[in-house]
C-alpha cells in the first residue's frame, strides 16, 4: 500500500500498487490536483484515519528527531497511516522522511532527491548560544528564540 502526500497529487504520481491517503490531504489541494484526488478516491483509493495512539507515537518520534515543529497535522496523519498500514509513504517532505525513517517506515520520493541520512536536530539559542535536544518556545536560560541546528 502506498500512502500519498499532497505532493503526489500535485506531481501526478502514478503506481500500479494500491494507494491510500488521509482525508486532510484533500484540504491541501486545489484545481487539477484536487480533481486527481477525487478521481482516485472514486476509483478505490483507501482513505485511512489513524488511531490516536499511533498519532501520539508519531508526534513523540518527531519530537525526538526535532522535526515536530516542521510537520503539519496532515503530515503527522500521513506518517501514522503509513505506519499502521505497513505501507510506503510517498512524499518529498524532508521532515516527514526523517521521522518515517526513525520509525522504519519505507519512503518513496517523487520530484526531489530523498534524505541521505536521518538526523536528530539540536536547537540553539540565538542569545546565549546554548544547545538543547528539545525545542522550546524560548530559551529556558535567557528567554531568546531558538533555531534548529544540524548536529554534525
Amino acid at each position: 500500500m502506498y500512502v500519498l502526500d499532497s505532493s503526489a497529487f500535485i506531481n501526478e504520481y502514478h503506481t500500479e500498487e494500491r494507494i491510500a491517503a488521509v482525508p486532510e490531504v484533500r484540504e491541501e489541494l486545489e484545481d487539477e490536483a484536487a480533481y486527481r484526488f477525487d478521481a482516485l478516491e472514486g476509483s478505490g483509493m483507501h482513505l485511512h484515519i489513524p488511531e490516536e495512539n499511533t498519532v501520539e507515537r508519531i508526534e513523540r518520534a518527531a519530537r525526538e528527531t526535532g522535526d515536530l515543529a516542521e510537520l503539519s497535522g496532515t503530515d503527522i496523519q500521513l506518517i501514522a497511516a503509513a505506519f499502521e498500514l505497513d505501507g510506503t509513504l510517498v512524499t518529498d517532505d524532508y521532515a516527514m522522511q526523517n521521522v518515517a525513517e526513525k520509525l522504519d517506515v519505507t519512503v518513496e520520493v517523487i520530484a526531489r532527491e530523498g534524505i541521505t541520512e536521518r538526523r536528530d536536530w539540536l536547537f540553539q539559542c540565538a542569545g546565549c548560544g546554548r544547545e538543547f535536544e528539545e525545542n522550546h518556545d524560548r530559551c529556558p536560560v535567557c528567554g531568546s528564540s531558538l533555531s534548529r541546528k544540524n548536529p554534525a
